[in-house]
């Protein structure tokens, strides 16, 4: 049940070219950018250990390293934004959608892509404006580093355009009863009502 699109074969309908060129997209650079995120989980890992070594068996510790995680950990979250929305995984009142008749369920996830696409709009306008403004005002991060700052504001419209994306994926095929074949192991399919 979990691997098909559609749980009602007479509900089943073939995905549009152009909704499967849209998808195959998403699906390209949101793994992407889930990769980007993995490696950056990693290098912090990599990093918090190495400072751990460091401070506690050579009284030694790097100054820098909780300034990059920190960074880090912004990538991590805005890159991997668009690729959790698409499987599902974001934090969600399942429950009560689970409890709704196909086209309750069917508005239910169209709803959540359409405020999903609107929280993506503000990460890329307001994300865009304070880069450009930092940028313009050579801002540079607190701390021992001193990095630009739009360096790393950079990541809001980026992880922003890549949640629009997903979010424009999702609406569709909620708008045609459709669903991604991959799944997290608790979703359900989303029948159609009509034929």
């Amino acid at each position: 049940m979990h691997d098909s699109v559609m749980s009602s074969p007479r509900a089943a309908r073939a995905e549009s070219p152009a909704l499967r060129i849209l998808s195959q997209a998403v699906a390209f650079l949101s793994a992407g950018a889930m990769a980007l995120s993995a490696a950056g989980t990693l290098l912090s890992l990599a990093l918090i250990g190495w400072a751990v070594v460091m401070r506690y068996f050579f009284n030694a510790a790097p100054v820098w390293v909780d300034e990059v995680v920190g960074f880090l950990l912004v990538g991590i979250v805005l890159l991997a934004a668009a690729q959790t929305f698409r499987r599902g995984e974001h934090i969600g009142v399942d429950i009560l959608v689970e409890q709704l008749p196909p086209t309750g369920r069917r508005w239910a996830l169209a709803w959540a892509a359409f405020v999903s696409g609107v929280v993506a709009v503000v990460l890329i306008v307001n994300g865009w404006q304070t880069a450009e403004l930092a940028r313009t005002l050579g801002l540079v991060t607190e701390g021992h580093l001193e990095w630009p700052t739009w360096w790393l504001m950079l990541l809001m419209p980026v992880g922003g355009a890549l949640l629009l994306l997903a979010a424009v994926e999702a609406a569709w095929r909620a708008c045609t009863g459709q669903v991604l074949s991959f799944k997290s192991p608790h979703a359900q399919d989303l029948p159609k009502d009509t034929p």
